[in-house]
């Protein structure tokens, strides 16, 4: 056989390993992610039996505690509805009404009361920090 066709045919079979190695990362970075929910966006498309992560912000006044259960609502950003959560599990530190917080939930049959998995609730960092007033 030809030299210069043996290399051809050697170089369209790596390009086209790393063409199929390529295209499967693609797929499995896109694939393994899941998208986060607003709560508005959460009472149209909950299931029963699914779960799905939550994303908004502590309501004001809304966080009680019953029995080892943390309960509190979690507001949509742009929109005034909220959706209660029921959550058992390690709290992190900054968790406070009025921040941002993931977590994953899942629905509670009819009632739309949505159960928060244990330890998968996360809070955000605030987008801007302040700086302390100097005192001269």
């Amino acid at each position: 056989m030809d030299p210069s066709r043996k290399r051809f045919i050697r170089l369209t079979v790596a390009l086209t390993a790393a063409l199929l190695l390529a295209s499967a990362l693609v797929y499995t970075s896109f694939s393994a992610g899941r998208d986060e929910l607003t709560a508005s966006q959460l009472l149209k498309t909950a299931k029963p039996g699914q779960s799905y992560i939550l994303a908004g912000t502590v309501l004001d006044k809304s966080v009680s505690h019953q029995g080892s259960a943390l309960l509190f609502r979690v507001r949509d950003p742009k929109l005034k509805m909220s959706v209660p959560v029921r959550y058992t599990g390690i709290v992190p530190d900054p968790f406070a009404a009025g921040r941002g917080v993931l977590v994953t939930v899942h629905e509670q049959g009819k009632s739309n009361t949505f159960i928060g998995e244990q330890d998968s609730l996360t809070t955000k960092c605030p987008s801007k920090y302040q700086a302390a007033k100097a005192s001269y």
